[in-house]
């Protein structure tokens, strides 16, 4: 069993290696993404979210995303329904120059999120319909988010676990072309604080003709109903 000193030499020696490979190679986007979830009552859950999405290390912006909603929980823990809306601002490059084109766009998106546990595997599914508008045009989108946490040095998702996190999630169009995009991740989590988690992970999107990668560090924070 690895004691918390060495939990926190793995994430650091991570981070030195992760932070040496995006200085070299500045193809490699990184995103930062806060995660927040606190219960209003036993029933209602507010959801905040803000990403950073950069062309490589920082500095380079590609988009920030902003989303919020309100959720209601069918079960205590297991299942929730959820209506949102998003703030998506893009600075995308034109293909061959150096110059951006600035993108705008609202999102309403509604979802379902399930919940269930087999062993040490902790399992996520999230069902997602968005309505996407744009200044002269919309758009709708389906997508299919399956998660998967496992941990490493504990039994279960305990406070000073790490732990193993993996996910896939495909996009499906309205229009054509329907498919979208197909999103592999994988990352070394540690369990902060009760409500406090973070991860460290590598992201590749697959789109019809090419790929990108994007380094994450995402930070998740829920804090439940305390009557």
């Amino acid at each position: 069993m690895l004691s918390r000193k060495n939990i926190l030499f793995v994430l650091l020696v991570f981070l030195l290696g992760t932070s040496i490979l995006l200085s070299q190679n500045n193809k490699l986007g990184n995103w930062y993404i806060y995660f927040g979830s606190q219960k209003i009552n036993k029933h209602f859950n507010w959801h905040n979210e803000i990403q950073w999405r950069n062309y490589n290390a920082a500095g380079d912006l590609e988009q920030l995303l902003l989303r919020t909603g309100i959720g209601y929980n069918i079960t205590e823990n297991n299942n929730n329904l959820l209506l949102g809306y998003g703030f998506i601002h893009s600075q995308n490059y034109l293909d061959g120059l150096s110059e951006k084109k600035i993108l705008d766009e609202h999102r309403v998106f509604q979802q379902y999120i399930g919940k269930h546990k087999v062993g040490r595997f902790y399992f996520q599914h999230r069902l997602r319909v968005e309505e996407r508008f744009f200044t002269s045009s919309a758009k709708y989108r389906g997508r299919y988010f399956l998660g998967l946490n496992i941990p490493v040095t504990k039994k279960t998702m305990e406070v000073h676990a790490l732990y193993l996190s993996a996910y896939n999630e495909i996009f499906i169009n309205s229009h054509t072309p329907q498919y979208d995009r197909n999103r592999v991740y994988g990352a070394l989590g540690f369990v902060l604080a009760k409500y406090l988690k973070v991860e460290f992970g590598a992201m590749s999107q697959l789109f019809q003709n090419k790929n990108r990668t994007q380094f994450q560090i995402v930070l998740f924070n829920n804090i439940p109903f305390k009557d």
